[in-house]
């Protein structure tokens, strides 16, 4: 009898003990398994989007005012002749046309010595009328003699100056048609093409419903879709206060700092204005937020390795991101992977 007693004693102790370990098993089994990361502070931006097409801020194609022999000259940067591509500094000589002849018909030598004959007789009709020894009528005309010999020279000047082609800016040669050193052009022929894109801009437009954000001097941020991780800084210029009837869209433009001349006139780029923005705030992923019957919420590890969910107030956001108002403080352990099936106080485990 006794022995029967103490067979039945172990069994139950065993089925217990049985019991206990499934148990335990069945609540480690059941742990989901997530991903965290520590709230920290940081800063955020909120963005409207626009696309367009990056335009040179200065450019022009220059072409022979007259006609002459053609003589590309040599860039004293690189000691060769001007090339596509080539920078050059404003009133550089690019190209010279020569024409003997026509330098002959300016006689620019002679108008230069007429000009100086002419000022001195004037300064001596001056110095004698205020002696008494001329008329005002003869200092009057040696002072038209002097006026008539100024213009001649510098319209010698401005002929002699057709001779070249001098750049108007600061810019890059980005068209050079080829033409035989040496061979006679014709007047109007195109010369060379030149851009200065160190300062760039794209013309935009926007749906009506964002004119109250956009704002004169607000910062933008450039990406170019073939300089992918390149990131140029921007302002918006100019803004037109009419609505379109048509498309429902306002114009606007922006300018794009471009110093290292990165982003190339023709580009296709995406232009982020930045409408607001907050430092040192708490700033989550976009996509990890859920939504109930109780408003926006995320999940963070508690006590006891429970998922806790937080009721939160969201702020600013962009396309990635957004801000924490209420709801989250500085060092949660807030879940980022794992979450899609959690309910408050399931137990999780912690994975990287």
């Amino acid at each position: 009898m006794k022995n029967i007693k103490l067979l039945i004693l172990v069994a139950v102790v065993a089925v217990a003990f049985s019991c206990n370990n499934q148990q335990s098993s069945e609540t480690t089994d059941l742990a989901v398994p997530v991903s965290v990361e520590n709230v920290k502070l940081q800063s955020i931006q909120q963005f409207i989007n626009t696309t367009g097409t990056a335009k040179a801020r200065s450019e022009t194609e220059l072409a022979s005012e007259i006609s002459g022999d053609y003589k590309l000259q040599v860039n004293p940067k690189t000691g060769r002749k001007f090339q596509l591509g080539d920078r050059v500094q404003a009133g550089q000589v690019i190209i010279k046309l020569e024409d003997e002849e026509y330098v002959n018909g300016i006689n620019i030598e002679s108008r230069k010595l007429n000009l100086e004959i002419s000022e001195q007789e004037y300064e001596k009709q001056k110095s004698l009328y205020e002696k008494g020894g001329v008329t005002l009528r003869e200092l009057r005309n040696s002072e038209v003699s002097k006026i008539d010999a100024k213009y001649a020279y510098e319209g010698a000047e401005i002929q002699m100056a057709k001779m070249q082609v001098v750049a108007p800016f600061s810019g890059v040669i980005v068209d050079l048609p080829y033409y035989t050193e040496g061979v006679r052009v014709a007047s109007g022929q195109t010369m060379v093409g030149l851009m200065s894109y160190e300062e760039m801009y794209v013309e935009f437009n926007l749906p009506e419903k964002n004119i109250s954000e956009i704002k004169l001097g607000q910062e933008v941020v450039v990406t170019s879709y073939t300089l992918t991780e390149d990131t140029l800084t921007g302002h918006v210029t100019e803004l037109s206060p009419v609505i379109s009837s048509e498309t429902r869209t306002f114009e606007g433009k922006l300018q794009i700092d471009n110093p290292e001349l990165k982003l190339r006139p023709g580009m296709f780029v995406k232009a982020d204005i930045v409408t607001a923005q907050k430092d040192s705030t708490i700033v989550i992923p976009k996509d990890i937020i859920m939504s109930g019957s109780r408003g926006k919420y995320v999940f963070v590890v508690g006590r006891n390795s429970a998922a806790e969910d937080r009721r939160i107030t969201t702020g600013i956001s962009n396309q990635d991101q957004i801000e924490i108002i209420e709801g989250l403080k500085a060092n949660d352990r807030l879940i980022i992977k794992g979450f899609e099936t959690l309910r408050d106080n399931s137990k999780v485990k912690v994975i990287l």
